[in-house]
């Protein structure tokens, strides 16, 4: 081979290398000046990220901490940039001040379409402002909220308190976990669908629609982790592997919903009857798009709720002084009679309890819109038109700056000395304790607020009132749990406690 062809040979691929030398050069001489982790051109931050993979809420806080702004740029190899954020200010004007600029947008619904469909979790614009205010309309009615505590109370006396006896006599481990999952379940379905699934039935009866509810969330909460996301819309054309198995549980799911549908329109006091099924039949609605806001309705309200239950429970176990207050508060507030929402909406010592533990263990770690044009956050992040902009809750947590040094610690003091805002206690008693939304996201804020909030304080409050005056429970591990951040927050391997009754009953 002469130089001649050497050069032919070479040059091209020394020239390239050439070129990418300089692009290198070029990029570290012009590097953006925003905080995150080490990144390249091209590649962007893949190795960061691999070797983070497994401990990504940690690593996003750990940035997160250390930038001034609060705010990081994620840039990798095949995927969209990412901005996470755990300033207020940008939280506020995300969710609220430039609100229609950021909708959930086209990336979010289609990881989550094939389960939510059109339902209010998974739409914008029109169809979403018309499903909140129907929902919202029947949420604060005075029908609704009865049938929530007369439900609590049944499920309740029938099921849950049954399980914790026989557990304390026996002395039976018990995954409180999929207890509360399960007692949510079956109140979630009851209220929703007006049809009890008995998932917490004393045989413990396997569910295969809770199972498939189950199987499809992770399934796609795994969607979102993928690096390049036409990975799984390949295996979903091709119907391959978890793609195939989501498929066929979401078509458990749907022909199970619509099963009921069909049914509740064939009796003759469907239209008399309270539950969120039959009123939306009233409403004139087609099938799907009454199947559609069902299922969102049962993931939203069965899954977060739990989630929130269950590190309660473990935030108790593990600040014995903070359980005998709210203890106490219990015993005075109820003095031995039943459960009433205008007495729960004056626990403050509980609400503050039930704050605390979603500050520090939200139901859901992180939320995401896509903008829909060029922006600039108020700490001067630039943000781009198809970027996705993360707001982070599980973050906000931990930052210094917004809750103290302190703010790893579980202390109900820190809502307790704050003043109780009036405002805020029309629907859901003391809701924040003064907290702006905007800090404390984890019912969300602005046109988006959640509409389940105070049913959802009402649940906590109601199974928390219920069973610490009776029943303390012990972890059999009392090393700190692995928080998993699916669609929705659960705790790794559950948590499997011993259950003693307690010897002062005062309720």
């Amino acid at each position: 081979m002469d130089f001649t062809d050497t050069l032919t040979t070479v040059g091209p691929v020394f020239f390239l290398l050439l070129l990418i030398l300089q692009t290198i050069c070029r990029y570290m001489h012009n590097k953006p000046q925003h905080y995150g982790p080490n990144t390249f051109p091209i590649i962007g931050c893949i190795f960061s990220f691999y070797n983070n993979r497994r401990r990504l809420l940690h690593w996003y806080t750990e940035l997160l901490a250390s930038s001034p702004s609060h705010s990081i740029i994620i840039q990798r190899l095949g995927a969209r940039r990412i901005i996470v954020t755990a300033n207020p200010i940008n939280v506020e004007h995300i969710i609220k001040t430039n609100f229609y600029n950021y909708p959930k947008g086209k990336a979010f619904t289609e990881i989550l379409g094939d389960l939510l469909g059109q339902g209010i979790f998974n739409v914008d614009g029109g169809m979403w402002h018309m499903q909140r205010k129907l929902i919202s309309h029947e949420f604060t009615a005075r029908a609704m909220r009865e049938l929530l505590v007369t439900t609590l109370e049944s499920e309740a006396k029938e099921r849950l308190f049954p399980i914790l006896e026989s557990a304390s006599k026996e002395l039976l481990v018990v995954d409180m976990q999929e207890v509360l999952k399960k007692f949510t379940f079956d109140i979630t379905c009851r209220i929703s669908l007006g049809k009890d699934p008995e998932s917490l039935a004393p045989t413990f009866p396997i569910s295969r629609l809770a199972n498939a509810f189950d199987a499809a969330s992770a399934i796609i909460a795994a969607r979102a982790s993928v690096p390049v996301s036409a990975a799984w819309k390949i295996k979903r054309a091709l119907d391959l592997g978890k793609e195939k198995q989501l498929k066929e549980e979401i078509k458990l799911i749907h022909e199970s919903i619509m099963e009921i549908i069909h049914n509740r329109k064939n009796e003759e006091e469907a239209m008399r009857k309270k539950d969120f099924l039959s009123r939306l039949i009233a409403s004139g609605f087609n099938d799907e798009a009454i199947r559609d806001m069902v299922i969102s309705f049962i993931v939203a309200a069965r899954d977060t709720t739990a989630s929130a239950l269950t590190w309660f429970f473990w935030c108790m176990s593990q600040n014995r002084g903070a359980e005998e207050e709210v203890l106490n508060e219990i015993n005075v507030m109820l003095k031995g009679g039943q459960f009433e929402m205008e007495t729960a909406k004056k626990m403050r010592v509980l609400h503050a309890a039930l704050c605390e533990t979603m500050r520090l263990y939200p139901p859901v770690a992180w939320d995401s819109k896509h903008p829909l044009h060029d922006d600039i956050l108020p700490d001067g992040t630039r943000v781009k038109r198809g970027d996705r902009v993360t707001y982070f809750p599980y973050g906000m947590g931990r930052m210094k700056s917004i809750w103290g040094k302190d703010c790893s610690e579980f202390k109900l003091e820190r809502w307790l000395s704050l003043e109780e805002n009036s405002a805020s206690s029309n629907n859901g008693g003391i809701m924040y304790s003064g907290v702006s939304p905007f800090k404390f996201p984890i019912f969300q804020g602005g046109p988006r607020t959640c509409l389940g909030k105070d049913m959802a304080f009402v649940q906590m409050k109601f199974v928390a009132s219920a069973m610490l005056p009776k029943f303390e429970l012990q972890p059999l591990d009392t090393r700190l749990p692995v928080f998993v951040p699916l669609l929705t927050a659960k705790m790794a391997n559950g948590f499997k406690v011993l259950v003693r009754k307690r010897y002062k009953e005062n309720i």
